[in-house]
């Protein structure tokens, strides 16, 4: 997971190639609590956390948006009464990139420090 966390990510552009199973198979070793979850015909990497209540939850989601934003790369989050599901995938190419595999690095660094 340090590894992929240390990564720093831009956007990913439109022409990147998404990953294939095998690279996903390799990279899913560093982030081992995230699942691979095909949505509307669209790889996703998502994972549920459990937190303590509604404020903590929210307070997890707020350090989620602050690396969003420093990569220029956005999940879909869902917050609820200590949960949230973050789900990562590249808009851009509607699939897996290796950004989305670093930001599930990074959003688990986060969830250690809470």
């Amino acid at each position: 997971m340090h590894l992929l966390a240390q990564q720093n990510i831009s956007a990913t552009p439109k022409t990147a190639i998404q990953l294939t199973s095998v690279e996903q198979a390799e990279l899913s070793v560093q982030v081992p609590h995230w699942k691979v979850i095909v949505s509307e015909d669209i790889e996703t990497l998502r994972r549920v956390y459990e937190l303590k209540n509604f404020l903590t939850a929210m307070e997890f989601a707020n350090q989620i948006s602050t690396i969003a934003e420093q990569g220029d790369h956005h999940p879909a989050l869902l917050i609820e009464w200590g949960r949230v599901t973050v789900t990562w995938w590249s808009h851009s190419i509607g699939g897996l990139h290796l950004n989305d595999f670093v930001m599930a690095a990074k959003t688990d660094e986060i969830y250690i420090t809470l």
